[in-house]
């Protein structure tokens, strides 16, 4: 490993625990370290500031006036463009409504379609959303009943976590076309629930499908009794 190596290697690691409190010299040089895959690139990212006097100014200059700075090429041009755009897109889907599921209706509007594929086996899905209970993605944990071997604790919370979700909707179907939960489906709830809560993640409900029918565990008052435990 080379000593520009290195230093990429210790701006990376610094950025991910400090991040907040970089210079805007230290990010662009970050970014320019993706476009510029060996060297120092420091001085650059000094340059461009001095040049187009702000980060902001960086971002907004034309792509022709990017490249007639020394060692700016193509990569570098598009990537110093692509930023601002991007940003303004997560900006705007972080600001649009999206799909916010605040009722049990609206819950099973949403997962209904993930269940009339006409499969055998019973599927789990982990709806993960914010505090605005704005969905922010829908992961199968796998197939099989609730409980079983492979639908672990571990893959819950981290399906939860990496979605950055403050809550969550857990889903499965009964192939019997039944949709009572089962004693299983109780145990497996409660401990799930358990367990999300010391990640600081709320379990909002279970939604159990059979056919087109539904059964909601919050709606059924089950919920109600972990709270009560929880006092």
């Amino acid at each position: 490993m080379g000593l520009h190596d290195g230093h990429r290697k210790r701006l990376k690691a610094q950025f991910l625990a400090h991040g907040e409190d970089f210079h805007d010299h230290q990010l662009l040089e970050l970014l320019l370290c993706y476009a510029i895959p060996q060297g120092d690139v420091n001085g650059l990212a000094h340059t461009l500031l001095n040049q187009f006097g702000s980060l902001a100014g960086v971002m907004d200059a034309l792509p022709e006036s990017l490249r007639k700075v020394q060692g700016v090429g193509e990569h570098t041009a598009v990537l110093l463009k692509l930023v601002p755009k991007l940003a303004g897109r997560y900006l705007e889907d972080r600001a649009s409504l999206g799909t916010i599921l605040d009722t049990t209706l609206a819950a099973r509007n949403y997962l209904m379609p993930y269940y009339r594929q006409g499969g055998r086996n019973e599927m789990v899905y982990l709806v993960c959303m914010d505090a605005k209970y704005k969905v922010l993605g829908c992961r199968k944990l796998g197939e099989g009943s609730v409980n079983a071997a492979d639908i672990t604790s571990r893959k819950v919370v981290e399906a939860a976590l990496a979605c950055n979700a403050t809550c969550v909707i857990l889903a499965h179907n009964h192939s019997s076309g039944l949709a009572l939960p089962s004693q299983a489906d109780l145990t497996t709830t409660r401990r799930l629930w358990g367990i999300l809560q010391s990640v600081g993640v709320e379990l909002v409900d279970h939604l159990i499908f059979a056919d087109d029918d539904m059964v909601s565990l919050k709606d059924s008052g089950i919920f109600q009794g972990y709270y009560q435990e929880e006092r």
